[in-house]
């Protein structure tokens, strides 16, 4: 062999060598890189550990809680404020109610005939309506001078066999998902705007005053008999259809719970005990929190960022707002720290909350044998393509991590409330049974989490206990719930009952 040959080999063996060296310097780089991504994975799944034993503390810590905030004004995380709703439905209520629901940039009138046990919802209408945008910044009268319009429009509507008896006034439930401090069934004054409302001179003011007062303005016979909010019509609507229904829980883009407490069993409660000998409170239970509440780098880093640091606390680990933006937090740290993606952080993946729980719960409930809708939703939403097998099953990882946290501390909350009530355990001989109304897309929309936070339930009450208490879907609380409320506070109520 000639020197030009050996010459030639020598360097292609030194080229083969040098490539086979890249190949190993790659595949231990990016084993390297996978062996950061799965560190972090795995540490993320230990810190949002939810054993048994911690969510008995969190169920505790709930009821500790609720004490405390029935026993004076300030004295708890929980506001626990007073609905002054005494009255729930039972079936029997008769006659035509309207409800008004008001709550975002859509309202919604609704009109229900109710027709007693036999007939029940005799018949519903309802119409939605787009508030401009200049009237939810502009002025109190403006905002409700077009609600009173609308709804005498629709009114106007009323179909045969529709129409209140004669020589009585309609009444109306009146939904309103803002902060109030109600001041008695049919009264409450603003405490703040949120979702994009800013109008100045209605805070402080009494929102059915407010409405009221463009109501009779326009000659419109209507009278507003119950101010609630959509929690606690669930719990309205649930009552109606099932008598054992005890409280109710929204798990949706927020979250809240309300349930039917003794009227002695409320210190700050001053004024005279109603005569049903109930009152329904209503938590606001976003706003729990606990040192047993597992929380990660990334929850502490969503709420310093978001509009209020410190606050809302159970809410932003539990509810559709922020499960999808968790897991997009844990994704980009993989990308910055173990490059999850390749060489370049998705751009799309620093956006805060691009990533949506509806798509999470997408993701999560693939089920193809390539995770085909994983791969679908990085390209289309936060275009990452070639994503590989591997890469898909650590998302479906993450996600699984976030809702089961996040159903299992649900189950705790709904525990601590049974606790309050002394429905966590059966009394000899005692058959009563106790159902917890639902309501809200992330309970109704997410299989996953439903799934887990019944069995999570399941598992805290024992099997014994679980037999006497259930979950049901009850729909459209914010509706119908105050339709059927301003009929358990009708004013004609004792005329009918003396």
């Amino acid at each position: 062999m000639g020197k030009v040959a050996v010459g030639a080999a020598v360097v292609c063996a030194a080229a083969v060598c040098a490539a086979a060296a890249l190949v190993v310097r790659h595949r231990m780089k990016s084993s390297g890189r996978w062996a950061r991504a799965m560190a972090i994975l795995k540490e993320f799944e230990d810190k949002c550990g939810t054993p048994i034993g911690k969510l008995r503390q969190v169920a505790d810590a709930m009821t500790v809680e609720m004490h405390a905030g029935l026993a004076s004004e300030g004295g708890s995380k929980l506001k626990m404020l007073i609905s002054y709703v005494d009255n729930l439905p039972t079936g029997d209520e008769k006659g035509l109610f309207y409800a008004l629901d008001l709550g975002g940039t859509n309202f919604r009138v609704l009109r229900v005939q109710l027709g007693g046990k036999e007939k029940r919802i005799v018949k519903q209408e309802s119409q939605e309506v787009s508030i401009p945008p200049h009237l939810m910044t502009g002025t109190s009268e403006g905002l409700f001078d077009f609600i009173a319009e609308t709804l005498a429009k629709f009114v106007a509507t009323e179909g045969e066999g529709l129409h209140p008896a004669p020589g009585r006034q309609r009444e109306l439930g009146f939904t309103f998902s803002f902060p109030v401090r109600q001041t008695s069934i049919a009264s409450g004054t603003l405490i703040k705007w949120t979702k994009g409302f800013s109008i100045e001179d209605a805070v402080e003011q009494d929102v059915v005053g407010e409405l009221t007062k463009s109501v009779e303005k326009i000659g419109l016979d209507l009278r507003v008999t119950a101010l609630v909010n959509d929690t606690i019509g669930t719990l309205a609507g649930g009552r109606y259809h099932n008598q054992d229904v005890i409280a109710a829980v929204i798990l949706g883009t927020g979250t809240n719970a309300a349930y039917v407490e003794r009227a002695h069993a409320i210190p700050k409660w001053h004024g005279l005990l109603p005569k049903s000998g109930e009152m329904v409170i209503n938590m606001e239970w976003g706003s729990f929190r606990s040192s047993h509440i597992p929380l990660t780098e990334y929850d502490q880093a969503l709420d310093a960022e978001s509009l209020n640091p410190g606050e809302q606390i159970f809410e932003k680990i539990i509810s559709g707002m922020y499960l999808g933006d968790i897991v997009r937090r844990v994704l980009l740290k993989m990308a910055e720290e173990a490059d999850f993606f390749g060489d370049v952080v998705p751009p799309k993946l620093k956006i805060p909350f691009v990533l949506r729980t509806p798509v999470m719960s997408a993701m999560h409930h693939d089920s193809s044998p390539d995770l085909k809708v994983v791969g679908n939703k990085l390209k289309d939403i936060l275009e990452i393509s070639n994503t590989s097998l591997k890469m898909r099953k650590v998302v479906v990882a993450l996600c699984d991590i976030v809702a089961t946290r996040g159903a299992r501390l649900s189950a705790a909350g709904i525990l601590g409330v049974l606790k309050k009530l002394g429905r966590d355990t059966v009394k000899d001989g005692e058959k009563q049974k106790s159902v917890v109304a639902l309501d809200g897309g992330l309970y109704e929309h997410y299989p996953e989490f439903r799934t887990s936070m019944e069995s999570t339930l399941k598992e805290l009450l024992g099997d014994e206990v679980a037999e006497h208490i259930s979950i049901e879907l009850s729909n459209d609380g914010s509706g119908i719930g105050a339709a059927l409320l301003a009929a358990s506070h009708s004013q004609y109520l004792e005329l009918e009952e003396s």
